[in-house]
């Protein structure tokens, strides 16, 4: 688990478990209009947590930003694949009340560090919507390049949406032979 400290308070970094579906509904109601600009749309089983715990047992890999008992963050794998690709889709979000906190950049931090060290990852990909700044100027920090724009990439907020594509290489080692 990882710390970093806002002000009087640490937040923890750490893996999601699935007995974290209640808290993690709570956090998605809580910031349902927050996020609304850049989410797909979601069924209301989705802010259930017997529709989190279903997400959770989906098979990618997550990790969570906790003060306390609540969930403040999230950062999400998906789409791992090995093989000679070694390569992962990163999404995450940050409850609305505590964004401009370098939470983001802590969350795609120790996402790149378990892809690398625990998954063996080469590239993590991550795309933008053209006018989330917030969230390109955290791929930047982060060390992502962008390399492109596909049109009409997700279906966002009820539309199909135009996203700036980025990725970062996490090494140039070899894949296992196997």
């Amino acid at each position: 688990m990882r710390t970093a400290g806002y002000g009087t308070r640490v937040i923890h970094i750490r893996p999601a478990t699935p007995a974290d579906a209640p808290a993690l509904a709570e956090a998605l109601v809580r910031n349902r209009e927050y996020m609304r600009p850049w989410e797909p749309y979601r069924t209301e089983r989705y802010y259930t947590a017997e529709g989190q715990a279903e997400r959770l047992a989906d098979g990618g890999e997550r990790w969570f930003a906790v003060d306390g008992d609540l969930v403040v963050g999230c950062a999400t794998l998906s789409g791992i694949v090995l093989g000679p690709f070694r390569s992962a889709s990163l999404g995450y979000w940050v409850d609305g009340a505590y964004t401009g906190r370098g939470l983001a950049t802590r969350l795609v931090e120790e996402v790149f560090r378990a892809a690398r060290e625990e998954l063996g990852l080469h590239r993590i990909e991550a795309g933008t919507l053209l006018d989330n700044h917030a969230s390109q100027r955290v791929l930047a920090k982060s060390g992502f390049e962008r390399i492109g724009t596909a049109p009409r990439y997700l279906h966002i907020d009820g539309a199909w949406r135009d996203h700036h594509l980025f990725q970062r290489i996490l090494h140039d080692n070899p894949p296992p032979r196997g």
